[in-house]
């Protein structure tokens, strides 16, 4: 089982990364769960959301604490939640960032983690792009997909556009594509 955790900030679409990234998985016949943990409901609060990715059903109901992943939407989180804790020790990690690990504090997170297994990318740069909003979610799914193989660009794409029709749709694509590319750069 591969398990994702997500953090960010509500309106940053925390919850719709996750159900894309598991309908992902569905969609290339795996069995997948997301669900989302938040306090207050309300804009800018810290929310976790939650994904289980498996070949087998899956029983587990409860939060991740030891994730294989973490995506951050929001590094402004490091200085008000342990988003880091319980990472693999050959976990994967994906900021959404302009700022390098060593800007950013967290150069003895990346140091610990095996070569190309973090990337710190401009998710909401490449988001205004696109959609004309910095909403990161799609771009870090693409980026996810990119370092870590665990879903295919194809799928996360599928799941993308099923979630949001016509041209919000193709502009999130869009967006999951460039992120992608710049991924697999390392």
């Amino acid at each position: 089982m591969f398990e994702i955790r997500l953090h960010g900030r509500g309106g940053q679409g925390v919850v719709t990364a996750a159900e894309m990234l598991s309908v992902a998985a569905f969609d290339e016949g795996r069995h997948a769960q997301a669900f989302p943990s938040f306090g207050s409901e309300r804009m800018g609060a810290p929310v976790a959301s939650f994904c289980r990715i498996a070949d087998r059903p899956i029983r587990l109901r409860e939060p991740i604490v030891d994730p294989d992943a973490l995506i951050i939407q929001d590094p402004t989180l490091f200085h008000s939640v342990d988003v880091f804790a319980g990472v693999k020790p050959d976990g994967y990690l994906i900021v959404n960032t302009t700022k390098t690990p060593a800007e950013l504090g967290i150069t003895a997170i990346t140091d610990a983690l095996p070569p190309g297994h973090w990337r710190c990318l401009p998710a909401s740069e490449i988001a205004q792009r696109h959609i004309g909003r910095p909403l990161p979610n799609a771009a870090l799914l693409g980026a996810f997909a990119a370092v870590t193989g665990v879903v295919s660009l194809a799928s996360v794409l599928k799941a993308i556009r099923a979630r949001f029709a016509g041209r919000v749709g193709e502009a999130n694509a869009a967006a999951a594509q460039d992120a992608f590319a710049l991924g697999e750069t390392v």
